[in-house]
């Protein structure tokens, strides 16, 4: 948690713009936030002190560098996370003693008993309810969650939204153990059955944020977990 008292909800709207947009200058978060570039500046320079973000040189055309600006690790972790370093020296304890197959099933079948739990939570609702509530889910369980509707490719699709998560919840578990990342892409399948979703984004591979492209396909059928 920040340690200075001084105009906190700036600084946190400086942090959220932060870790939505991976990158910003001080004069994108002086007009974003409607406040003077001077203002935004001595906000940064405290942030910075506090080790929540770092800025490097970006060079513009043929002018100066622009000092760009994006979170540590330390500023994530600002934001909800209900995972610890309990949870992956479990994992590995996991691995060691039962091996990596039988690990992977263990991961595997908590991802379906939490795609039931949600399926049982959404329902049958239109997809645009749906993915509203699923993203209502995720927000209580600490990711930073958003879905936007989009236009869908080719004429055989329905409804296409795009889920993104601007956080992960079990970022230190996924560190360690990628392949939760691919139950999870899992579990949304198994959740929206109608639909077909596709991982866009993955900060596994550098990206600030993970992102879901889920489209519904009137060719499928319902199933049942």
């Amino acid at each position: 948690m920040m340690t200075t008292t001084q105009q906190p909800s700036t600084k946190e709207d400086i942090l959220q713009y932060l870790l939505k947009q991976g990158l910003a200058t001080a004069q994108e978060l002086a007009e974003v936030l409607d406040i003077s570039p001077q203002a935004i500046r001595r906000h940064l320079k405290d942030l910075e002190a506090e080790e929540l973000i770092r800025h490097k040189a970006v060079q513009a055309g043929m002018g100066r560098p622009q000092h760009q600006y994006e979170l540590t690790h330390k500023g994530k972790d600002f934001f909800p996370n209900q995972y610890d370093d309990f949870a992956v020296s479990l994992l590995g304890t996991l691995a060691e003693t039962m091996g990596e197959d039988q690990m992977t099933s263990i991961l595997r079948k908590q991802w379906e008993r939490k795609a039931i739990h949600y399926r049982d939570r959404l329902g049958n609702q239109p997809l645009s309810e749906r993915v509203a509530g699923l993203v209502k889910l995720r927000q209580a369980e600490g990711y930073m969650a958003e879905v936007h509707r989009v236009e869908p490719e080719g004429s055989n699709s329905g409804d296409c939204f795009l889920l993104t998560e601007h956080n992960c919840a079990i970022s230190t578990v996924a560190e360690s153990f990628p392949s939760v990342c691919g139950h999870e892409l899992e579990m949304f399948e198994a959740i929206l059955p109608d639909c077909t979703v596709e991982r866009t984004y993955w900060m596994i591979d550098g990206e600030h944020r993970c992102g879901y492209l889920i489209t519904l396909q009137s060719s499928k059928v319902r199933s049942v977990l």
